[in-house]
C-alpha cells in the first residue's frame, strides 16, 4: 500500500521542525539504502535514536491534516472497540476509541488511511468515521488492554468446579468477529481488572447503561449503542446456559471464565423491566487471596474477644449485616484462623466463594434437592467438629443449626439483620424458641464495609461541635475532632474517587447471663442492645468513628454505611 505521506517528505518535515538535523536524515537514508529499502525511513530514525516515535507521529499528523492524540490515560470506550474485530484492527492498524456527540466513530490510526481503507472500515463498523493519529506504541498498548486474548476457557474439572451443572464457557466461542461477542468479553475483562463485584446492564428507552460496583458503589462505565443491547443480553444468556427466547420471566444461571489467568465464577440474573431486560452479573474470583481477621480491620479489643469465641468447643456464632457487607469473608477468615488438621470442618454454602485447603465445602444445588436444611442434616451424620452455614434463610435451617450447637458442635452462620442485637429477635421470628437461642448463641458479630480513603490524596480537617451532629461529639466527648476526607476530584491512584479499597466496621455482642435472661423474656432488640452497650460493647458507629479518626475512612462514609 502506497503511503499517503512519503517518508522523505516526512523526514524533511522533521528537519524543518528542528527535531533532527540534515546529517541525521542523510545517515538514516543511507542506512535504509543498505537495507534495500525494506525498513521505513521514520522507523530507522527512531531506531537510531535521532527522534522519538511521538515526534514522528506529530509531524505525520500535521502533514496529513488530521489531529494527533496520546492514548495514555485516554478514556477509551469499550463499546466503540466492540464495533471491530481485533483481527481487522491489526490489519488496518486502526482502532475505534469513542463515539462523537453526532454519532460518528472516532478511529485512531497509526498512519493516515486512503479512501479504500476508510470505506472498508465504514462498512465493517456501520458508522461514519473521524480519524485521529496515534503512535504505534499507543496502538499496541490499547490493543493489548482490550484484546480478548487474555480471556480463556475455564475448563470444567471435578477438582476445580463446585457446580455439577456449571457450563463450560469459552468467551471466544461463537463468532468472535461479532460486536456483541467482543463487547461481552470486554465487559468481563474490564470488570475483573477493575476488581468489580457486580456488573449491571440496563436499558432505558433506547439507551444502554453499563455499571460496575467497585468498593460497594456503582460507577457508570460506558454506554454502548442501543443496537447492540439485545445481542449482548442474548450473549450472556448463552454463556450462562439460559433460555434466550424467554424474556417475560426472571432467570438465574452461572458460568465460569478465566480472565488473564484468573478463574472467576459468574452468577447471571436476568429480570424483565419496562424497556426490555436487565442483566446483573456477580463476580467471584476463585483465586483471590483469603484475608485474615486482622486485615479485615477488626479492632484489637473486638478481635481479642472474637478469637476467644473461635476456640470454644461448641456454640453458635453468627455474623450479621445487609447484603454485600462482607459477612462471608469474615466467616472464611474465621475458618482460616482455626485448626483444620485436628478438627473436621464442613461448610455448606451458596455459592462456594473461596477454596479452603483442609476444609470440606458443599455447594447448594436446589435443582438436585440439596438445600441448606437437607445438607445440614447430612453434615451432622458425618461427625463434624465445626460447621459453617453460608446463610440461615428459614426456620428449618435455623432450628437444625441451633440444635447442632447444643449437641457439641461449633456452628458459624450468617443472618441478614442491621445490628447484632437484632439477630436474637430474628431467630425468634424464625420460630426458634428463645430458651434454645439463649442456650446456644455465644456471640454475634455485626459488620459493614466502608471505603478506605486514598492514601495519596486524602485531606486533614477539623470538625467542631457546632458543625457536627451532637451524637458524634457525645460519642467522642471532645469539642473538636481531627478527621480526614477525600480530596475533591481525587487522583490517578484512586481513579478520581478519593477512595481505594474497603475496610470493615464491626460490633461484637457477647451473650452474657443478663442478655440470656432478656432473650428468654423475648425482650425487644433495643433493650438487648442497651444492655450490651452497658456491658462494654463497641457499637458500629463507635468503631467507624475510631477508624475515621485514624484517617482510614471519612466520617461521611461511616455515616453512609452505619446510619
Amino acid at each position: 500500500m502506497q503511503p499517503l505521506v512519503e517518508p522523505e517528505l516526512l523526514g524533511q518535515s522533521l528537519v524543518n521542525r528542528g527535531i533532527i538535523s540534515k546529517k541525521e536524515l542523510q545517515s538514516a537514508m543511507l542506512q535504509q539504502n543498505l537495507m534495500s529499502g525494506k525498513t521505513d525511513l521514520t522507523q530507522i530514525l527512531v531506531q537510531l535514536g535521532y527522534c522519538r516515535e511521538k515526534d514522528v507521529s506529530r509531524a505525520l499528523a500535521e502533514l496529513a491534516g488530521i489531529p494527533f492524540i496520546s492514548l495514555e490515560g485516554y478514556p477509551i470506550d469499550p463499546a466503540a472497540i466492540a464495533t471491530i474485530s481485533t483481527k481487522a484492527a491489526r490489519r488496518y492498524q486502526a482502532l475505534p476509541i469513542e463515539f462523537t456527540e453526532t454519532g460518528d466513530l472516532v478511529m485512531a490510526v497509526v498512519k493516515p488511511l486512503g479512501r479504500p481503507a476508510l470505506d472498508d472500515l465504514r462498512l465493517l463498523t456501520g458508522y461514519q468515521l473521524q480519524t485521529v493519529l496515534v503512535t504505534a506504541c499507543d496502538f499496541e498498548a490499547a490493543i493489548r488492554n482490550f484484546s480478548m486474548a487474555g480471556v480463556q476457557l475455564a475448563v470444567k474439572e471435578e477438582r476445580e468446579s463446585p457446580y455439577e451443572d456449571e457450563p463450560e464457557v469459552h468467551l471466544l466461542s461463537g463468532d468472535s468477529e461479532e460486536p456483541a461477542v467482543q463487547l461481552a468479553n470486554t465487559i468481563l475483562t474490564q470488570a475483573v481488572n477493575a476488581k468489580a463485584s457486580d456488573i449491571h446492564i440496563e436499558t432505558y428507552e433506547q439507551k444502554v447503561r453499563i455499571r460496575f460496583r467497585i468498593d460497594g458503589v456503582l460507577h457508570n462505565v460506558f454506554n454502548p449503542p442501543w443496537q447492540l443491547y439485545r445481542a449482548l443480553v442474548a450473549r450472556f444468556k448463552i454463556m450462562a446456559n439460559l433460555n434466550i427466547a424467554e424474556r417475560r420471566l426472571p432467570q438465574d444461571g452461572r458460568m465460569s471464565v478465566k480472565v488473564d489467568g484468573k478463574i472467576v465464577d459468574v452468577r447471571v440474573a436476568t429480570m424483565p423491566v419496562g424497556s426490555g431486560e436487565r442483566v446483573t452479573l456477580r463476580l467471584l474470583e476463585r483465586t483471590a487471596n483469603l484475608l485474615t481477621l486482622e486485615k479485615l480491620g477488626v479492632d484489637e479489643q473486638i478481635l481479642s474477644q472474637y478469637k476467644k469465641l473461635l476456640h470454644l468447643p461448641y456454640g453458635f456464632i453468627t455474623v450479621t449485616g445487609p447484603t454485600g457487607s462482607g459477612k462471608s469473608t469474615t466467616l472464611y477468615a474465621s475458618l482460616g484462623a482455626l485448626d483444620s488438621v485436628s478438627k473436621n470442618v464442613i461448610t455448606i454454602e451458596d455459592p462456594v466463594e473461596y477454596r479452603l485447603t483442609g476444609i470440606n465445602q458443599i455447594q447448594i444445588n436446589t435443582k438436585a434437592g440439596l438445600t441448606f436444611a437437607s445438607g445440614l442434616r447430612s453434615i451432622l451424620r458425618n461427625d463434624p467438629d465445626i460447621i459453617m452455614v453460608g446463610e440461615i434463610r428459614d426456620r428449618e435451617t435455623a432450628r437444625i443449626a441451633i440444635e447442632a450447637a447444643l449437641t457439641g458442635h461449633l456452628v458459624f452462620a450468617t443472618l441478614h439483620t442491621n445490628d447484632a442485637a437484632s439477630a436474637i429477635s430474628r431467630l425468634t421470628e424464625m420460630g426458634v424458641e428463645p430458651y434454645l437461642t439463649a442456650s446456644s448463641v455465644s456471640g454475634i458479630m455485626a459488620q459493614r464495609l466502608a471505603r478506605l480513603l486514598c492514601s495519596y490524596c486524602k485531606e486533614k480537617y477539623i470538625l467542631t461541635r457546632k458543625e457536627a451532629d451532637s451524637t458524634i461529639m457525645r460519642l467522642d466527648g471532645e469539642e473538636k475532632l481531627t478527621l480526614y476526607r477525600p480530596r475533591s476530584g481525587g487522583c490517578l491512584h484512586c481513579n478520581h474517587t478519593g477512595y481505594a479499597g474497603r475496610i470493615g466496621i464491626f460490633e461484637l455482642l457477647l451473650v452474657s447471663e443478663k442478655i440470656k435472661q432478656l432473650t428468654v423474656q423475648r425482650a425487644p432488640a433495643g433493650e438487648i442492645r442497651r444492655q450490651a452497650v452497658a456491658e462494654g460493647m463497641v457499637t458500629l458507629l463507635q468503631d467507624g468513628l475510631a477508624k475515621a479518626k485514624q484517617g482510614l475512612t471519612s466520617l461521611e462514609e461511616v455515616l453512609r454505611v452505619v446510619m
